[in-house]
């Protein structure tokens, strides 16, 4: 039969015909200052005096509290921990000043002991009984700082689960709060919500957060007007500070949220507010560039871009972020999306470069000591994006054709992103690709002798044609080693395919949700990240439902889970022919004709790969069906346009080609794959021995086609064909020629084929 399995595209690194398009990991952040708070004792002592609630402290004890916090704020950490020890042997019980004390020793020693930290902080909230559930506890401000410090540790370990439900019950208790710690709660869950891919959540606390920027105002203007006039003018000069720095924070996160959201109308108003408020700042103008990414004016992304004063950046040791690492890798980003591929690959390599620079500043072990988070500052933990970087880099790789570099980029990335089921689809491409072998019908588009003729043995008379036979997979990667072994064989394509099928979404579960909204998300499935299962403490659990977590990308939506679930079964059915079993292949392809939405091309391929495993299985007649030219209506790529690729409110300037193609290999219209059907059904009829039938499929699929369309295997039957008949020297003719048939040949109407039928 005809080799229908190799017809395979490449559009944003698929292997089958329609993959979701994969949104590469493009990083535009704002640098967020976040720092444990340590207790001001002295103040908060007496509050409580006031309120009856405590004994007190008393004024020598009182002294040395705000003499240690002072000391705190100066940086004079030494200093700081001689009050501290001082106040602690006169009060050995009071855990605020054990707390205390392990943060100043925390900032004395560089904030290099976050595990450390981490186990004190623990330790003591479980003195205190208080826990992330017990919301009893949380009204105390020193449990609350206890709380929040520990949400920013979670937030530098990258446990956002963990930080946003910390958060999450800390949003609940604002209120009595001192204005700026409520404040810093509120930005440090709207930071978390972004970097889980929940803007709608954090537009929700920006707007809360305006309320309490403006509501402070209003009071501390009433405060002004009773204090005398030195102090209300410094605090009217700080408040105004303030509430400026919060605004430009506020409309920066707002750009990022609405970002994600691909909201192009209201992410351009916010744009002229950052622009207003920062000016040419690194973050504005990254943030700027993205959007006219999102937009598809690549070539102003990239001018912005390069107009970045990076030389100013404070670095990755004091702000955790490496700017530099971001540059590279958003004009990979950029390049990849223009088409330009090779360019794209090299900037991500350059940020691959930085980011190995900047893990070797920040420790002796490198990459390696940052995985044990031992010597590193804090603050610095987020810089490492090595992981983010490989798996855009194996995105590139897999769509400039080396599947075998890109396979090594990935497998790296699919350890920290081991529930992403598009990185398991991506391995199981690169599997493909690496095992498909060269192919000049693909690079050319051309009917080569190569692909007809495999010999020539012997001279004069006794000369031998030998034609090629089927080609079959290169299973060199997988000879003599276990299937579970991670390299690039199809037994390990088969492995990936099947554990990201095993990460979406029963399919039956998602349509009891959208039959009957009111169901409770735990219908689900239980492969959505920690950060979407704590959408029921917001009240917002059914916006999440929606989606699917692929980190580091964004989350996919209902119709993209859709859209890769039918890849997933075309690649499953590929894999399992190549593999010879061709019940689990028909299964595969039962699955994907099955689907509600399949689109055009994914149906042509699932009738090609069923009739493939039917007559694999001597089931010609069942296979005969799937090969009728009436069933394929439709080949065109068929991805889901999302709201990135419409680009709505373009802007003034065109936007520019993505590069995505389709590949030469595949049909380029309705016609062709209904002459591939034709040319398999020809195929069909031969093992019937049904010649005649055969014969005239094939003269109708060449009537259809061009002559660079035909492929060798086409030529190889219509060569059988004549030998059956006898005819050989017709069989040398087609073969010098590399024509299937002779000119002469009379076409056949397209009503005479679906006779054949």
């Amino acid at each position: 039969m005809g080799k229908a399995k190799n017809y395979l595209t490449f559009t944003f690194g698929n292997c089958s015909t329609l993959t979701q398009s994969n949104n590469l990991n493009i990083q535009f952040k704002i640098v967020c200052e976040k720092g444990l708070r340590m207790m001001d004792i002295a103040e908060q002592s007496e509050t409580q005096h006031d309120s009856s609630s405590s004994t007190g402290m008393t004024d020598q004890e009182k002294q040395m509290a705000a003499s240690a916090y002072e000391a705190f704020l100066a940086g004079k950490y030494g200093e700081c921990l001689k009050h501290l020890e001082g106040l602690q042997e006169l009060n050995k019980d009071d855990y605020k000043i054990a707390m205390n004390i392990a943060i100043v020793e925390f900032y004395k020693s560089g904030q290099t002991t976050t595990g450390t930290l981490q186990q004190i902080l623990m330790s003591m909230k479980n003195q205190v009984h208080t826990s992330a559930d017990d919301t009893e506890g949380l009204d105390d401000v020193e449990n609350n700082l206890l709380c929040y410090n520990q949400a920013i540790i979670h937030y530098y370990m990258r446990q956002y689960s963990e930080a946003i439900s910390i958060g999450e019950k800390l949003y609940q208790f604002l209120e009595p709060f001192e204005e700026k710690f409520a404040q810093a709660v509120c930005f440090l869950l709207v930071d978390l919500y972004l970097l889980s891919f929940q803007p709608e959540k954090a537009l929700h606390l920006l707007a809360m957060l305006d309320k309490l920027s403006v509501q402070g105002s209003s009071k501390n203007g009433k405060a002004e007007n009773s204090s005398s006039n030195k102090d209300g003018t410094n605090q009217k000069a700080e408040l105004s500070a303030w509430i400026e720095m919060a605004k430009s924070k506020m409309h920066q996160y707002k750009v990022r949220a609405y970002i994600q959201m691909k909201s192009s109308k209201a992410c351009k108003r916010e744009i002229k507010s950052v622009m207003n408020t920062t000016g040419n700042s690194a973050p504005s103008l990254f943030l700027k560039s993205n959007f006219e990414y999102l937009r598809g004016n690549y070539r102003k992304a990239v001018k912005l871009l390069n107009s970045t004063n990076i030389a100013e950046h404070p670095g990755p040791i004091k702000t955790g972020e490496c700017v530099r690492c971001m540059f590279w890798n958003n004009l990979g980003c950029i390049h990849f999306a223009m088409g330009k591929h090779n360019l794209g690959i090299f900037y991500f390599k350059k940020a691959l470069q930085e980011n190995d620079h900047t893990c070797a500043q920040l420790g002796d072990g490198g990459t390696l000591q940052l995985k044990r988070f031992a010597g590193i500052p804090m603050c610095a933990l987020l810089a490492n994006k090595r992981h983010e970087l490989l798996y855009n880099c194996g995105i590139q790789l897999l769509h400039i054709g080396r599947p075998l570099a890109a396979f090594e980029c990935l497998m790296e990335a699919v350890q920290v992103y081991h529930s992403n089921p598009r990185l398991w689809l991506r391995l199981a491409e690169c599997c493909i690709s690496a095992n498909k072998g060269s192919s000049e019908q693909e690079s050319k588009g051309l009917p080569c002798k190569k692909g007809i003729v495999q010999c020539i043995v012997g001279q004069g008379y006794h000369r031998k044609i030998v034609l090629a036979s089927q080609s079959t997979q290169n299973t060199v990667y997988s000879e003599g080693q276990s299937a579970a072994i991670p390299v690039a064989s199809m037994e390990f394509a088969a492995i990936c395919l099947r554990n990201a099928l095993l990460l979406l979404p029963e399919h039956q579960q998602q349509e009891t949700k959208t039959e009957n909204g009111s169901k409770s998300s735990s219908h689900s499935g239980s492969t959505e990240s920690g950060s979407e299962n704590s959408d029921a403490c917001s009240g917002k659990g059914q916006e999440a439902d929606k989606f699917l977590s692929a980190a580091p990308s964004s989350p996919l939506r209902k119709q993209e889970v859709e859209n890769l679930r039918c890849s997933i079964l075309a690649c499953s059915a590929y894999v399992a022919l190549a593999l010879g079993d061709n019940l689990m292949a028909l299964n595969h392809t039962e699955k994907l004709l099955h689907q509600s939405k399949v689109s055009g091309s994914l149906k042509f391929l699932g009738h090609l790969y069923a009739a493939e495993a039917l007559i694999s299985l001597d089931r010609i007649s069942d296979a005969i069906t799937h090969l009728n030219p009436e069933n394929v209506n439709d080949v065109s790529m068929g991805v889901l346009t999302t709201e990135q690729d419409q680009g709505s409110d373009k802007g003034d300037e065109p936007v520019e080609c993505s590069g995505k193609q389709t590949p030469l290999c595949y049909p380029s219209s309705v016609a062709s794959a209904r002459a591939m059907m034709l040319f398999n059904l020809g195929s069909a009829y031969c093992l019937r021995s049904e010649y005649d039938k055969a014969r005239k499929c094939l003269q109708q699929a060449a009537s259809m086609v061009n002559m660079k369309e035909i492929p060798p295997e086409a030529i190889l039957l219509g060569v059988y064909l004549e030998l059956q008949n006898g005819n050989t020297q017709v069989a040398l003719q087609i073969i010098k020629r590399n024509q299937l048939l002779p000119a002469s040949v009379q076409k056949v109407s397209p009503e005479s084929c679906r006779k054949l039928i």
